[in-house]
Order: C-alpha cells, then structure tokens, then sequence
C-alpha cells in the first residue's frame, strides 16, 4: 500500500465470483468512497489458471468462493452436487492452495489466518490459548482426541461429561453440517440440524431445520461427515429474547467492533437462511446492562477475538451471551462474515451510517486521510456515567490494521497445515 504521506488513494482489487451480491456490495462501496470500480478477479479463473497475479500497488480482497456451482464443483471434484454437505476436507485444501496461488498485492486477508479460520479446532485453541471466552470442547489444542466417528463422539461426551454438544465439520461453514447433540437417560439421543438424508445415504443441506430421534440415524449422520474431520463444543444455554434463543453476530474492521445484529431461533441453529430471525439489538443492550454487565465488555470479546488475526481486516464473531445476558463466549470467527445488507454501524463505532462494506473502504483510505483540524483519536474515551447504553467504548483502543507487506507466491508461515 502507498504511504499514507504521498496522498495516493489505494488501488483496489477483489477475488470473488463476478456478479455474487458480495462483490456488487463491495464495489459499491468502493465507488460510494469516489474511488475507480475495484478489479474483479473470479475464483473460477484463480482455480483454473492455477493463480493470479497482482500489482505490488493493488490492495487485495478475498471474498467468498460460495453460491457459485462451478467454483464448488472444482474445489470439493466433478460430480460433487453442490447441496452435498460431505466433501469440506477437500474443500479447504483446495480453497488454500488457490489463495497460496494468489502473487503479489497487499492482502487484506492473511493466508495464514485463513488457514486457521477455516478450521474449527484450530481456531478454538487459538482463542483459548489468548484468554478469549469459549465453549469447553475436547477436539481443540495439544493432546486432542480425533473423531473417527459417532463412537467416539459417544465416549467423548462421556469422559467429558458433555450431556449437550455441537458436532461441526471442521472446515464448514453457513452451519452446514452441525448437529445439536442431546443425550438422555436410557440411552436416548437427538439431533437438531440441517442436514437431509437421503435415500441413498448421502447428506444434504437443506434450509429446513429438522430433529432425528433415535441414536442410529444420529450416528449414521456422524460417520458419514467424520472423514472430513469434526469439532465438538459444549452446547451453552443461551440467552432468549421474546421467547427465542438468542445470539450475535458482531463485525469487527480494523480491531474495532463496528457493527452487530441479533439473531434469534426457536432451534438451537440461530443462522438466518435456516429461518433465523433479526432481534432487537436495542433490547439486547439493555438486558445486559439490567444484567450488571457493560455492552463494552461484550463487545471488547468480540475485539478481543479478532485481535487473534491481526493481519485480516475483517472478521465476523458470533458471540454467544449466556443466560441472564452477564457473560458471553465466541462461538465462531468467520472469514466471510460480513455479509449483513442495509446494516449500519454501532454508536461510537466510527462506522455510524455505514453498511458493513463501506467501513471496511473507510479503514483501507484512514491511513490516507489527512486528519481534520482539531480532529481526536479515533475512538476517544467517555465517561461511564451517563453514557447510551450503545456507546461503544472498550477498555483499550485496538491498534489500527496495516496490511502486511506484498505476498508471494507459496506459503508463508509454518501455521499452515501440514500436506495440504
């Protein structure tokens, strides 16, 4: 990127597939910001062509690969239908090699960090090992017990007392995969999730959120996704607004927390194309402060989760208030978590009337803004008396993104994973 001091705007490039709302989004944004129309560079030709090259002057983002049946059927192999849930094991090699194809430019999404995100049981140690708040769960960090299939998962919850738990595919995402585990007295067991099987046994995704009695059909579904390799999280009860479970999905830009939605269900899946529902982030607020608690502080996990990859721009949290809305833990980190349309930014955030995407331009052009006369720090303090129950103020100022220095080709840090 050019230094700030020579006044050059950015210029700007995005690898997604042409026409997603994801890349129209983002180029709006970027035009909104009265910079040129960023160069699209599609995920079929990166998969194809076995890479791209940019120019050590353009600013680099990945979007998502997904919605695409072309891009799908190159990184999971021909006669993969796209709807198929299995398959994520070669997915995510396939989805690395690709950003590793990836030659010069400044990125704003790290490979290395990719590596980790896209793998559930990586991610996990990594927040644990930073102090961030996560569910317990036997299948993360040195020493982690591999899941070979449902008995195991049987004799996991077991030793580890886990009557409740989410079984997720490693390398999924969109909830593709997870299954809401409960175990009972009896031997009985129970599945909610969104996964369809078939006549033929294969599993499906589907966008109705079902529930499968009975140990058999639960442990059919576990051994067909073990091969991709499986996660398992104690299930925490969560929070409810209006009669709902509820969760948030929080984006953070930059280190800062800049926008959150609620999210609520009457399943344990909160994901919104699984008929999830948009909460009132207003009531939220105020439950937690009721609560004794300071949205700050639940905002600052969310900072403080996303600070564990600091060369990403952007992150999306989904950070799980516990009953009572005092405490929350993070569930997920995702890559490609801002895709929340019309959404506008907290109060305090410096993203007030901004979607998602227009922030993240906002902070790729800060370090070439001249700063206004008088102008404060980027997110000055306020007292806590009297303060909105909204206003974002963490306990310290993240320090802002840089993008790191130009990629080259091949792998750049030991934190890939080895022979993929």
């Amino acid at each position: 990127m050019a230094s700030p001091a020579s006044g050059a705007a950015p210029r700007l490039a995005v690898v997604g597939n042409p026409g997603n709302r994801r890349v129209t989004l983002f180029a709006d944004a970027v035009r909104a910001a009265g910079l040129p129309a960023p160069r699209v560079v599609a995920w079929r030709d990166v998969l194809r062509d076995g890479g791209a090259d940019f120019d050590a002057r353009e600013v680099v983002r990945l979007d998502s690969p997904g919605e695409d049946d072309e891009v799908d059927r190159r990184l999971r192999g021909e006669g993969h239908a796209p709807t198929r849930v299995d398959g994520s094991a070669r997915w995510y090699a396939g989805f690395l090699a690709a950003v590793a194809g990836l030659r010069g430019g400044r990125r704003l999404d790290d490979p290395d960090d990719l590596a980790v995100l896209f793998d559930k049981r990586r991610c996990h140690a990594v927040l644990r090992a930073a102090g961030v708040p996560v569910p317990a769960s036997p299948t993360s960090g040195p020493g982690a017990a591999p899941v070979r299939g449902w008995d195991d998962v049987r004799e996991l919850m077991r030793a580890h007392r886990l009557p409740r738990v989410f079984v997720k595919p490693a390398h999924g995402s969109s909830a593709s995969g997870v299954l809401a585990v409960e175990t009972a007295g009896g031997g009985r067991v129970r599945a909610t999730t969104s996964v369809e099987r078939a006549a033929d046994g294969h599993l499906h995704n589907s966008l109705k959120v079902r529930r499968y009695d009975g140990e058999a059909d639960v442990a059919a579904i576990v051994d067909a996704l073990a091969p991709d390799g499986l996660h398992l999280e104690r299930w925490l009860p969560k929070a409810s607004q209006t009669g709902r479970a509820a969760d948030l999905r929080v984006v953070v830009v930059g280190g800062r927390a800049t926008h959150a939605v609620v999210r609520t269900s009457r399943s344990p899946l909160t994901n919104l194309h699984l008929g999830g529902r948009r909460g009132d982030l207003d009531a939220a607020r105020a439950a937690v402060e009721a609560a004794g608690a300071r949205w700050s502080d639940l905002l600052d996990v969310c900072e403080r989760a996303a600070a564990c990859f600091p060369r990403t721009l952007c992150v999306g949290v989904d950070l799980l208030p516990a009953v009572g809305w005092r405490r929350a833990a993070v569930g997920e980190v995702n890559a490609f978590g801002d895709l929340l349309p019309g959404l506008t930014g907290l109060p305090g955030s410096g993203a007030e009337g901004r979607d998602t995407y227009a922030a993240q331009v906002a902070e790729i052009l800060r370090p070439h803004a001249e700063p206004a006369a008088g102008a404060g720090p980027r997110r000055p303090p306020a007292p806590d008396s009297g303060r909105a129950a909204g206003a974002h103020r963490p306990p310290r100022p993240p320090a802002p993104y840089s993008p790191p220095a130009p990629h080259r080709e091949g792998p750049t840090d030991a934190r890939l994973p080895s022979g993929r």
